[in-house]
C-alpha cells in the first residue's frame, strides 16, 4: 500500500504519529504537494491520502472519504495566501503567481477575484514552495498566491506590502468555513 503525505506543518497533527514511529503503518509513504498527492491519488498510484476539495469535487465516486478529518479553519488560516506589491483593487491586468500546489486555492483565488473584487488578473502557474521564494523575484508579477510552508514562510518577510488571508477572505465573503 502507498500513503500520501503532505509534508507541510499544517498537516503534523494527520501525520504525527507515524512521523514519531508511534504508530507503524504497513505502507510506504510517499510526500507531495496537494497538487501531486492529487494526481497520484486519481490515477491509482497512492492507496491512501489527503485529497483537495477541488479534485474531490471532480471525482467524487472514486474516493472514500474518511468522516471529520480535513484541514480547515474558519476565519484566517494564516497558510493560503495571496501577497501583492500593490492594492488588490489594482491587479487587473497584473501578473499573479499561483503555486503549482494547490488546485483548492488557486480556484478559490479565481473565485474571490472575479466574483468579491471585481478584478481580472493574468496568471501564471510556477512552483512556489519554501524553497522556491527567492527565486519569485526573477520573475515579472505583482502578486503570488503560496500555500502551507512557503506562506507561512513568506509571512516572516517585507516583500510584498499587501497580505490578503484566502481563508479569512472566504469566511468573509460565505459566512461558511474554508
Amino acid at each position: 500500500m502507498r500513503l500520501g503525505r503532505i509534508p507541510w506543518i499544517n498537516c503534523y497533527p494527520v501525520y504525527g504519529a507515524i512521523d514519531r514511529g508511534l504508530i507503524r503503518v504497513p505502507a510506504e509513504l510517499v510526500s507531495g504537494t496537494a497538487s501531486e498527492l492529487n494526481d497520484l491519488l486519481a490515477t491509482g498510484a497512492l492507496q491512501v491520502s489527503a485529497v483537495s476539495a477541488v479534485e474531490y469535487a471532480r471525482n467524487a465516486a472514486l474516493y472514500d472519504l474518511l468522516p471529520d478529518l480535513a484541514i480547515t479553519s474558519d476565519g484566517p488560516v494564516h497558510s493560503v495566501a495571496l501577497f501583492s506589491k500593490r492594492p488588490i483593487a489594482e491587479l487587473t491586468d497584473c501578473t499573479v503567481l499561483l503555486s503549482a500546489s494547490s488546485k483548492t486555492s488557486v480556484l478559490l483565488l479565481e473565485l474571490l477575484c472575479r466574483h468579491r473584487w471585481s478584478i481580472a488578473p493574468q496568471f501564471a502557474t510556477v512552483r512556489a514552495e519554501a524553497a522556491d521564494l527567492a527565486g519569485l523575484s526573477a520573475l515579472p508579477h505583482q502578486a503570488v498566491l503560496v500555500i502551507g510552508d512557503a506562506a507561512l514562510h513568506l509571512s516572516t518577510q517585507s516583500i510584498y506590502p499587501v497580505r490578503v488571508d484566502l481563508g479569512e477572505e472566504w469566511n468573509h465573503w460565505t459566512g461558511l468555513p474554508f
